[in-house]
């Protein structure tokens, strides 16, 4: 078999890779709006301690980095797809965890097998897609692939905030839940194409120099690395890796942000459920379809520049929210909050992959989402802190504006271009590790 790359020559593992990953941001939608907002009144967490809040996140943060570890390098071994299902498994117990949480405690367990189910399931939707597509596809591709995932976070936010409003929360969030996970774990018995073959007949062309249009400047690395080596390659032996990897870890501040203090100050501020759903819902529904042009655009453009404007973007949105005082306001600030995660965000996963050699692509991407999502661990654990020592929400709004801010001047300094029409290898040799 030829394994031939590009969307078109791929469609059918394409869409089922997109469906997988829709599931799998209805799955993290579930907790995104009613569990922040309720916390003291449904889950005994003791009134106006941020740090236990943000314990969830921390919780999800670590175990989803080290899944993502984990899941690449097991990828490499057993398949995407057997991943993916073990993934689905894990999370079957989630719903029940939530409906029957007698303390705050059961929902930090149940974030613990979220991130264990984020780390192996949405990890192989995106490894999958790098496996199939062509190096000149890759934004359009992730772009897609985030689309439909964050898609799903704010659909569900937005369900679930409506649901907890007219009928029983835990009732509510319960049969949400354990129907998502069925129809994930379903589909992906029955229909999810295991890409693994591809990535490895990808390799061989690239090894017997059989490859066609730009060749890839991929980071020269051991061609079947230890454990060892490539986390250390991707997280500093490679000044680019590098970068990307400290930029995905900043960017998760954000989310953490959006997650679990926003719920919060709104609550503080007045909000109703259905309108922290509204405001959480247009921050995912504006990352998530400004993807479907953000992804082609860095396939144009090249990885850099949007990337840099997407962190300053959202910089500039998250310091905005605490000065307005309505929804309106929160609103706008969301909105330009999302179309900055959609400029750095699918374009990151690309640039990993345009560097990343298709051999051991799926750990490099593994490291990568390793550091990218410890930085829900680290951004959750700091803004509860400086919230909790300043006595003001606005604090942690303040932390990840300059976070975001300090990375993305690091990323005009330090970043290179990626894209292998921009930058491609034009002898036999590699780029230096």
């Amino acid at each position: 078999m030829a394994y031939a790359l590009g969307i078109r020559e791929n469609l059918r593992p394409f869409l089922e890779q997109l469906l997988q990953v829709f599931f799998v941001g209805l799955t993290i939608g579930v907790q995104r709006t009613v569990i922040p907002a309720l916390a003291e009144t449904e889950f005994g967490v003791v009134q106006g301690s941020m740090t236990a809040i943000f314990a969830f996140i921390v919780s999800f943060g670590i175990v989803k980095g080290a899944m993502n570890f984990v899941s690449g390098r097991l990828s490499e071994r057993v398949g995407r797809r057997r991943v993916l299902i073990w993934g689905w498994l894990v999370a079957l117990p989630i719903p029940f965890m939530i409906l029957w949480a007698p303390s705050w405690g059961w929902i930090v367990a149940a974030n613990i097998l979220l991130g264990i189910n984020q780390g192996f399931a949405w990890s192989m939707t995106v490894t999958a897609k790098m496996d199939i597509v062509k190096g000149t596809e890759r934004g359009i591709a992730t772009g897609f692939n985030e689309f439909a995932g964050y898609g799903g976070v704010a659909l569900a936010g937005l369900v679930t905030g409506y649901l907890a409003s007219y009928f029983d929360p835990r009732l509510s969030l319960f049969v949400f839940g354990l129907v998502v996970i069925l129809c994930a774990l379903v589909s992906g018995i029955a229909a999810f194409t295991e890409t693994l073959p591809y990535a490895r007949a990808e390799a061989a062309r690239h090894k017997s120099g059989t490859t066609t249009g730009p060749r890839p400047r991929y980071v020269d690395g051991p061609e079947v690395p230890t454990t060892g080596q490539i986390f250390a390659l991707v997280t500093w032996r490679n000044r680019t890796f590098m970068v990307l990897a400290q930029a995905g870890s900043i960017e998760k501040f954000v989310d953490a942000l959006m997650w679990a203090l926003v719920p919060v100050f709104m609550v503080a501020k007045g909000a109703s459920l259905i309108e922290i759903g509204w405001v959480t819902g247009i921050y995912g529904f504006v990352w998530g379809a400004s993807q479907l042009w953000t992804g082609p655009l860095s396939d144009l453009l090249g990885r850099k520049w949007p990337t840099v404007v997407g962190f300053f973007l959202c910089s500039g949105g998250v310091l905005a929210f605490p000065i307005f005082d309505g929804i309106t306001g929160w609103a706008a600030a969301a909105a330009v909050t999302g179309v900055g995660m959609a400029l750095l965000y699918p374009t990151l996963i690309a640039a990993m992959g345009d560097i990343a050699h298709p051999s051991w692509r799926g750990s490099a991407l593994g490291v990568y989402r390793f550091w990218r999502d410890m930085g829900y661990a680290i951004g959750a654990l700091a803004m509860g802190l400086i919230a909790d020592a300043s006595g003001m929400l606005e604090a942690g709004f303040w932390l990840t504006g300059a976070a975001m801010a300090l990375s993305g001047l690091w990323l005009v300094l330090a970043m290179e271009a990626t894209h292998p029409r921009l930058d491609p290898m034009h002898d036999a040799g590699q780029s230096e590790g």
